[in-house]
């Protein structure tokens, strides 16, 4: 059963939110907005049939949406816990209002909170509340997964057992549709990804093609035309000043609708040089392109996490923990710099 925005416009007053957009998210696809918070919060009340769009209109398979509505499951921002039930019992609480079918065991044991079962809700961390959660959208037993930023501030291992929920969706036919303001997110866990703004609709490429690995190559000068050792600093632009970094304190740098920022300590610079620029300066001071739209700094780099078969990420040694999506084409390349 897929989910379909047909010609889908949404206006407040005289501000557009979006203009009309054209999305299906069919059947076993994990398809991710990534958007405002403006953007994602109205989407959401446009689901719940809060809001109403402007033109155009929602449909769930062949039908309208109030008539589907129950096909349609709910992984919010704020998880909506009932803090003095147990774990299990609040598992229990949410079959009994679906009606479901699934065995509260199973349910457990995906999210991992075996030993946890019995432990109030409001004993938890955040991460274990937010396995709850997961596992109370699962014994939802819908055909579309509509989740809110869903791996926030996550632990790894919950991220790890989020992505794995993922593609057990996928494989029984089931769609996601996440909705998120953090690109890493969105690269890390679904197959398509958009992006949505007043100016439309837009998809977002995550994966360079070999013609476009091929173009990347042939711009880059080899590693040995280039000098050693290279003592250089790498300018942005922050309100209207010229700040100049030492590339051993740049974490990672991203692209982002054509513009290229640097991150550092936890804060974002943007540059006037492309990705592309940025690699070739910063190849001697041991920076990797480890994804279309990522250059990472390895030296920063704590680990690498293998989420599912084709998806991956390096974890930094910054306070942040940043995780930056690794493709799977440098993934080889990353393992044959590591001798592995």
């Amino acid at each position: 059963m897929s989910l379909q925005f047909i010609n889908a416009e949404k206006r407040i007053h005289d501000s557009v939110v979006f203009p009309a957009f054209d999305l299906s998210i069919e059947p076993g696809k994990l398809v991710a907005v990534y958007s405002s918070v403006n953007v994602r919060e109205q989407l959401i009340e446009l689901l719940l049939e809060k809001s109403k769009l402007s033109n155009g209109e929602i449909r769930i398979g062949e039908s309208g949406i109030s008539e589907s509505k129950s096909k349609i499951g709910f992984y919010f921002l704020h998880d909506g816990l009932y803090e003095r039930l147990s774990v299990e019992e609040m598992i229990q609480f949410t079959k009994r209002l679906y009606l479901s079918n699934k065995p509260i065991g199973e349910v457990i044991q995906t999210v991992q909170l075996d030993s946890k079962r019995r432990v109030k809700i409001k004993h938890l961390s955040y991460s274990e509340r937010k396995r709850v959660q997961l596992a109370c959208s699962l014994m939802q037993n819908a055909a579309i997964h509509i989740f809110e930023e869903p791996d926030q501030n996550l632990d790894l291992e919950s991220k790890r057992i989020f992505l794995s929920v993922l593609q057990r969706l996928k494989q029984e036919g089931r769609s996601a549709f996440i909705l998120t303001g953090n690109m890493e997110s969105a690269v890390t866990a679904a197959d398509h990804i958009f992006r949505l703004d007043e100016n439309g609709l837009h998809t977002v490429q995550i994966e360079a093609d070999e013609e476009s690995n091929r173009e990347i190559e042939n711009s880059s000068p080899v590693a040995e035309s280039i000098s050693p050792v290279r003592f250089e600093k790498i300018p942005t632009k922050v309100n209207e000043k010229i700040v100049l970094f030492e590339p051993p304190e740049i974490d990672y740098i991203e692209s982002n609708e054509g513009q290229s920022f640097l991150h550092i300590k936890g804060e974002s610079f943007p540059s006037p040089s492309t990705l592309n620029e940025l690699e070739v300066r910063l190849l001697p001071f041991g920076f990797f392109r480890c994804h279309r739209s990522y250059i990472v700094n390895l030296q920063k780099v704590r680990e690498v996490i293998t989420w599912t078969r084709n998806s991956y990420s390096l974890v930094l040694d910054n306070n942040d923990k940043s995780t930056i999506p690794l493709s799977k084409t440098k993934m080889v390349e990353l393992k044959e710099m590591l001798g592995l």
